[in-house]
């Protein structure tokens, strides 16, 4: 039983890692700020999920508050960049109104 559980713990990590990539991929290449945004979002809850189960794995109890301090820095990371984006959208908006007045 312990085999079995190695081995699905190990395929749930190769498919949170291939995730991974994903989120990382369409953070740099995404077609808006938005999209940015939420795979850095996106990215931050994988990367928990990838902490958890390695804590599963290799029964280290101490992981687990690696993750919530990373939740918690994820949290105020994505929330720091939708600060920006709407104060660079707030600015856009004002300098357009500028110019049609």
């Amino acid at each position: 039983m312990d085999k079995v559980f190695e081995l699905l713990m190990q395929a749930a990590l190769i498919l949170l890692g291939a995730c991974l990539f994903v989120c990382l991929y369409r953070a740099v290449r995404g077609p808006s700020t938005a999209d940015r945004i939420i795979a850095v979002n996106m990215t931050g809850t994988v990367t928990i999920m990838l902490i958890v189960l390695l804590t599963l794995l290799l029964k280290e109890e101490y992981l687990i508050d690696s993750a919530l301090i990373y939740a918690m820095l994820s949290f105020l990371a994505v929330v720091l960049l939708c600060r920006i984006y709407i104060g660079i959208f707030r600015a856009k908006k004002e300098q357009e109104g500028e110019k049609h007045a």
